[in-house]
């Protein structure tokens, strides 16, 4: 069998840690709690129910939210599309005006066009210099109708920070909602939706080390009323989404936030120092840039472009798995529309590759990726941002 590449793509999925897989199993099979967690009238459902209540404590103690505060989805893309068409629809009428970024995901930019299509007002912020968005830039552009303003917590390309709590702050001051998507930020950022003036936070299990096929949506005191489901049938989860619990998911969701949340020190700094190493190394190369800010990032994510020479990202694909773009973009094999946001041009763009680095990455695997990157380089000028 032949060597599987490196892998450097944990931004995009990260495997089921064994003892997410544990909890999982053990909620399949006849001698296994497979009951479904709405059959109240039977010790199946109800030990079923017990297990999906802790995993809502869990995934709520990671994020300074109450039990009662998190819904089940199918994933982040769910919880994006519930959060802004539930609360748009939820206003009963027309019209009215949201704030977004040009540098979100394709499941808020698509949501987004979607209800600008039915006739709703949508104002698409740009990114400064540093690939983040500023509580200055959405307090100039909110308006007297704007009802919803949704940003991402940590840029997905990028590994960009944005100030969610001041964001938060100049949203509430105006009477409108925040939505945050966090996909990539939980379990990498301290988040404390006690504190911080947020209504509503999407979360997904495959960024963390959890099941793909389930996430979560926050939702805080002044989003409850504001809010309106979008599948129905049964009345499950508050009236908010309907839908059978899948047990073994949501168990998985929930060890996955509690394992994250007992290993948060050590694990961020950890993947500090791996990132140093990373970074260190590839400083000697010329012609390469990092994108976006420097120090207002998580260490996971990291975008690099090669400005000069004959760098061709695809000669690396045998050898280390990492995504040239979002995994959505790659799909579609367009240019990222974050980098263009930035400036880049389809050239530059094309030059550029995104490492994240996870849970399982070694120092070995580092300097391997290096040696493989300053292999697929020639010489060029020095430039390093």
């Amino acid at each position: 069998m032949n060597k599987r590449p490196l892998y450097f793509d944990y931004a995009a999925t990260t495997p089921v840690d064994e003892r997410v897989i544990k909890v999982m199993v053990e909620c399949l099979g006849f001698t296994g709690n497979f009951g479904n967690p709405a059959s109240s009238s039977h010790v199946f459902g109800q030990q079923a129910r017990q297990s999906v209540e802790q995993a809502r404590r869990q995934v709520a103690e990671l994020v300074g939210a109450t039990p009662g505060q998190i819904v089940w989805t199918s994933g982040a893309t769910e919880s994006n599309n519930l959060a802004l068409k539930g609360v748009t629809q939820a206003r009963g009428t027309g019209g009215g005006h949201i704030i977004t970024s040009q540098i979100e995901h394709k499941a808020i930019l698509d949501t987004a066009r979607q209800l600008q299509e039915a006739g709703v007002a949508l104002t698409y912020l740009v990114p400064d210099a540093e690939g983040l968005i500023t509580a200055q830039a959405v307090s100039e552009a909110m308006r007297e109708d704007t009802f919803l303003v949704s940003l991402m917590l940590v840029n997905n390309e990028l590994g960009t920070l944005n100030d969610i709590p001041a964001i938060g702050q100049v949203v509430r001051d105006r009477g409108a909602l925040f939505h945050v998507d966090a996909a990539q930020g939980a379990g990498k950022v301290a988040i404390d939706l006690a504190q911080w003036p947020v209504d509503l936070m999407s979360f997904s299990a495959h960024k963390l080390y959890g099941p793909k096929g389930i996430g979560a949506l926050y939702v805080g005191p002044r989003a409850q009323q504001r809010l309106q489901a979008q599948i129905h049938g049964g009345g499950h989860e508050g009236g908010l989404r309907s839908g059978t619990l899948a047990t073994h998911q949501i168990v998985g969701m929930g060890a996955a936030f509690a394992l994250a949340a007992a290993a948060f020190d050590e694990e961020k700094a950890t993947i500090v120092r791996l990132r140093e190493r990373l970074l260190e190394q590839l400083r000697s190369i010329p012609g390469i840039r990092l994108n976006g800010s420097p120090t207002r990032r998580i260490p996971h994510t990291l975008s690099l472009t090669f400005d000069e020479g004959e760098f061709n990202p695809a000669a690396l694909l045998a050898s280390i798995a990492f995504s040239a773009t979002s995994a959505c973009n790659s799909a579609s094999n367009t240019p990222s529309h974050v980098l263009l946001a930035l400036g880049h041009d389809a050239r530059s763009a094309s030059r550029t590759i995104r490492l994240s680095l996870g849970r399982f990455t070694t120092e070995q695997d580092i300097d391997q990726a290096v040696q493989l990157i300053k292999a697929a380089c020639v010489s060029a000028p020095a430039f390093w941002q």
